[in-house]
């Protein structure tokens, strides 16, 4: 019986140590003391927490990794299934035709595709060329007056452009008569623009022509097509061709561009031409009806006329995201539109593009690594007195075996 009372007096005591009093308090009102039951609670509470925390975090991660699927799924299927998809899919490839990895795009519109492709895009620019040009202009408001007074407007004047991812700037000359184009000063590779007008003393210019480049590091030395400079024929690269699509002058100022042959060129009294397409406008009126059939998107330099004559230089730069990703072609004609000319063409874009002001300083922002833009075979340059300026054919004697564009 002792033995009994013991133990219960015991098992009280135990008790009241975990079990609180209800009349017992704190100073804070709180009871003393806490229930098995909390007790468990607030041992095994973190470890629980913990594991709640794993299982949310990882229901979220399986949630947006389904998410990422389902949207993948359905970028597929409109990329590649839907006609805007589509559209934007080989605009995309177009993009990547004009830079130094064309082969890429058989990666959006298969290899079959980029061969169709480009086939299209080079029958487009034949027919493109075909149309006769029967512009004519008058004497620009700027020219050198017969009496050798000069206008009052100033020769060259540059101003920016904008358009939807893009931006460039428009150089205007005046008189179209100040126009030469020229070459490097030495046999055996290009020269940068900012080199060419600060050698010659020219007043402005742009890059012109195309040129062999293989492995997109070519030197610069071997042109495309027709070189033209004063009349005279300083690089014949057409092989068995008779013709080519020409961009340039004639010597009284009007400019030339389509498909033409040697001796029609020749026949129009031509000064100053390289070969490069495709036309852009002609008669007044754009050839390429939208931005599908822009031929993608890239730096460019397009070459125009107004109808009173004054040359229209546009310079658009790109691949720089966050300053400019590029421009259409369609878009360089519907900026040529709007300045007013009336015949426009393409010239050399991408990594040659290229605008330089007096003294050799650049303009726009080129995409090319080097400094002032890549080596190149010709320019356009703008001259006071373009009778002056000596132009060496550093072509001359030289037979194709004799010009490496690979060997710097």
């Amino acid at each position: 019986m002792r033995r009994h009372r013991l133990f219960d007096r015991f098992a009280k005591r135990q008790e009241r140590a975990i079990i609180p009093n209800p009349h017992i308090s704190t100073s804070g009102g709180a009871p003393v003391g806490r229930s098995r039951s909390e007790a468990h609670s607030r041992t095994a509470g973190p470890a629980g927490g913990q594991r709640r925390k794993k299982n949310k975090i990882w229901r979220r991660f399986v949630a947006f990794f389904w998410i990422v699927v389902l949207l993948s799924l359905s970028f597929i299927v409109w990329f590649f299934l839907t006609p805007s998809g589509t559209s934007v899919r080989y605009r995309l490839a177009d993009a990547v035709i004009t830079t130094q990895h064309r082969e890429y795009a058989k990666y959006l519109i298969g290899e079959n595709g980029l061969e169709r492709r480009v086939a299209a895009y080079a029958e487009q620019f034949q027919d493109m060329g075909e149309e006769k040009d029967t512009h004519e202009i008058a004497m620009p408001a700027g020219a050198q007056q017969e009496d050798g007074g000069a206008a009052s407007e100033p020769l060259t004047s540059i101003e920016e452009v904008d358009g939807k991812g893009f931006h460039g700037y428009l150089l205007t000359v005046s008189d179209p008569t100040k126009i030469r184009l020229v070459v490097p000063a030495k046999a055996g590779k290009g020269e940068k623009v900012p080199s060419m007008v600060e050698r010659t003393g020219a007043i402005a210019g742009v890059n012109a022509g195309g040129f062999a480049d293989p492995n997109w590091q070519g030197n610069g030395f071997q042109p495309i097509g027709l070189v033209i400079t004063q009349g005279k024929i300083y690089y014949n690269g057409l092989g068995k061709n008779s013709s080519t699509q020409i961009v340039g002058l004639d010597k009284k100022g009007k400019m030339i561009a389509g498909h033409y042959s040697i001796q029609e060129l020749m026949d129009l009294g031509i000064s100053e031409a390289v070969s490069f397409e495709p036309r852009l406008i002609v008669n007044g009126k754009g050839l390429i009806k939208n931005h599908a059939n822009g031929w993608g998107i890239a730096p460019r330099t397009v070459m125009g006329q107004r109808a009173d004559g004054k040359i229209l230089f546009l310079v658009i730069d790109g691949r720089q995201v966050g300053y400019s990703i590029g421009a259409d072609l369609y878009d360089c004609q519907q900026i040529m539109l709007e300045h007013g000319a009336v015949i426009a063409a393409n010239l050399d874009g991408g990594s040659s593009s290229v605008l330089v002001k007096k003294g050799g300083e650049l303009v726009n922002k080129p995409s090319s690594k080097g400094e002032g833009g890549r080596y190149l075979p010709t320019a356009f340059l703008v001259f006071d007195d373009p009778a002056s300026v000596q132009v060496p054919n550093i072509w001359a004697g030289l037979t194709s075996a004799d010009i490496d564009p690979s060997k710097w």
